[in-house]
């Protein structure tokens, strides 16, 4: 059995309601072929982003289960909170109903926006106790009413969490808005390539620092694209930790949270050795098989070598994972940060 981790859906054009198309805020063109935002624009790049080419899609690539997480373009940092209210509405009601009329195939995530507290906590209940969700999705970062940029780590979010404790959620944390966090020229695709990455990698550092795997035991924490450079910056915020301790009061030894139980990483991080290093640094049990399709940054056949599952077959080619490895990261441990196997 093979479940992806790490998958996403667009809605219908017809299925976005009009306050979203007239204000500008989202919305996709009747012929399929962009997505829309503000001025921002994003070619359509497969037709798996669609529910009926999505399963046809699985079926090819012989994958039985996936994780459909809410789209980061309706994170809504820095939107007004009414417009924040109902677009967060709409985006975990839609993925609800995937999960409802195709439970045997999908598992759906939803979102919340941390700068509306109160909010955030009753759009939690709502999803928990009416639509039968379990996976909460945030932004690695939101931005606070000051302007501020704020990473979910901060002490602010902890109601979030208390919440998220209380009924043993599975955790998904993902980033974006890496453009308007770093005032750097638009070049290169370099806000998603390395931007989105140092993201992750910053709100890693606060949530371990913080010591919120364990201060919060019940929630199963996923970070996105591998957290690949929290991996690779292990040694030198290790290094940080002992050399200026002046710096860390209160803060917990980073060594204690390299390969927690309750940490987990997806493989999308398009090279062998890079999960290598996450295997040697975390161990094959805090791995699960993630493939951001249909995002031609996730593993989608037709770029490059690229194809659904490459890097977990690549490693076992490479002899870097066996294959009851290879077979444990697609099934057993999605399972476990699921919680499927508790519930």
């Amino acid at each position: 059995m093979k479940i992806n981790a790490h998958s996403h859906l667009l809605p219908e054009p017809n299925q976005i309601p009009d306050f979203l198309k007239k204000k500008k805020l989202f919305s996709v063109d009747f012929d399929k072929k962009f997505m829309r935002q503000g001025d921002w624009v994003r070619p359509i790049t497969d037709s798996s982003f669609f529910i009926d080419s999505k399963l046809i899609w699985m079926k090819k690539h012989n994958i039985d289960h996936a994780v459909v997480l809410p789209l980061s373009q309706l994170y809504c940092n820095g939107w007004k909170k009414q417009d924040t209210l109902d677009t967060i509405r709409f985006q975990n009601d839609f993925n609800a109903s995937i999960q409802n009329k195709f439970s045997h195939q999908f598992t759906a995530g939803f979102v919340v926006q941390p700068l509306y507290l109160a909010d955030a906590l009753k759009e939690i209940e709502r999803c928990v106790n009416e639509l039968d969700l379990k996976v909460l999705c945030l932004p690695t970062h939101f931005l606070s009413e000051s302007g501020k940029w704020i990473s979910v780590a901060d002490e602010k979010v902890d109601p979030i969490y208390d919440l998220a404790n209380k009924y043993s959620l599975s955790l998904e944390i993902h980033p974006y808005n890496a453009e308007k966090m770093v005032k750097l020229e638009d070049k290169y695709w370099r806000f998603h390539l390395i931007w989105m990455m140092a993201q992750c990698a910053d709100t890693f550092h606060l949530f371990t620092l913080r010591g919120i795997p364990d201060k919060y035991p019940n929630i199963r924490t996923c970070f996105a694209h591998g957290c690949m450079l929290a991996i690779a910056n292990y040694g030198r915020r290790v290094q940080g930790y002992d050399g200026r301790k002046d710096l860390f009061k209160g803060a917990h030894n980073p060594r204690k949270f390299l390969s927690h139980q309750n940490l987990f990483f997806d493989t999308l991080v398009h090279d062998v050795y890079t999960l290598e290093l996450m295997k040697k640094r975390v161990g094959v049990s805090q791995i699960v098989a993630g493939l951001d399709d249909p995002y031609p940054l996730g593993e989608m056949e037709g770029v490059g070598k690229s194809y659904p599952g490459r890097v977990i077959d690549d490693a076992v080619e490479y002899s870097i994972l066996s294959q009851k490895e290879s077979a444990r990261i697609w099934k057993d441990n999605v399972l476990t940060w699921l919680g499927s196997k508790k519930n």
